[in-house]
């Protein structure tokens, strides 16, 4: 009984806290009703992530050097070089 109560206590401010404190809000791309890569559709206008990624919007054209594509009208900063 005494093990549930300690569990029961560490894991209930975990569950507690703002999940928005861990995500990044982006507005879906114009002309796009899928979210990029890495993202969740909220099915309105925006999109979240747990992660945090530097995204910019392509506005049509190709991403800048050092960020890649992860589609539905975003870039993505590559962190390190890789992804």
């Amino acid at each position: 009984m005494r093990r549930l109560l300690w569990l029961t206590a560490m894991v209930t401010p975990f569950m507690l806290t703002p999940s928005a404190l861990a995500q990044k809000e982006i507005p879906k791309a114009p002309g796009h009703d899928q979210c990029p890569l890495g993202y969740v559709n909220t099915l309105g206008s925006t999109c979240v992530s747990p992660i945090y990624y530097e995204v910019a919007p392509t506005n049509g054209n190709a991403c800048r050097s050092g960020w890649m594509n992860i589609g539905a009208g975003y870039c993505k900063k590559k962190t390190l070089g890789i992804f």
